[in-house]
């Protein structure tokens, strides 16, 4: 019965370091964004800032690096722009919200890192090519994966203001071989 009950402790023992091994947690403090490519280089975009907020939450500040932007002048909007295999224009979400995340709900996050792809010989603006990279957090940071959204749907306000408008159904798998910067990495 001994030899049970020690057997049985060593288990209980291995499971909660084997669950609590690689556990993601979400932190107060300065993090590096960096835009990944295809072939894994990335570049270094902006700094996310956290501190704590009520009720469990941390308040956020998203700095971006504007000298790594160009300016552009598309479809009567100066955007600012990533230059590369496409142009990947920053679109800053237009409303009021909370700015704050938490680690199971990283949406507003993902509001505000908007993008816009376009080819470089194309013409204006096509806010239906958005980019919205669904965050999660990892062992190594967060860690977004870009999807297609349409975000034409962002030109009126929503009529919640304290919920993120676009949600899980809003979004589409994006041809991740196709785009140039599909993945985001806070670390």
């Amino acid at each position: 019965m001994k030899k049970l009950s020690v057997g049985l402790m060593l288990l209980v023992s291995l499971f909660c370091l084997v669950t609590s091994v690689g556990a993601a947690s979400l932190s107060e403090g300065v993090r590096q964004i960096y835009l990944q490519q295809k072939d894994g280089s990335e570049q270094r975009i902006g700094e996310l800032v956290l501190s704590p907020a009520e009720n469990s939450l941390l308040s956020y500040k998203v700095n971006l690096d504007y000298d790594l932007f160009k300016d552009y002048f598309l479809s009567m909007k100066e955007m600012k722009c990533l230059e590369g295999d496409e142009l990947w224009c920053f679109i800053p979400y237009p409303y009021t919200q909370p700015r704050t995340v938490a680690e199971d709900d990283l949406r507003w996050l993902e509001h505000d890192l908007l993008f816009m792809f376009k080819p470089p010989e194309a013409f204006g603006a096509n806010f239906w090519n958005g980019i919205y990279y669904k965050m999660e957090l990892t062992d190594q940071g967060i860690r977004g994966t870009a999807h297609a959204v349409d975000l034409n749907r962002l030109a009126s306000p929503p009529d919640d203001l304290s919920q993120p408008p676009i949600g899980e159904f809003d979004t589409d798998e994006a041809d991740l071989d196709k785009r140039w910067l599909p993945y985001i990495e806070i670390r």
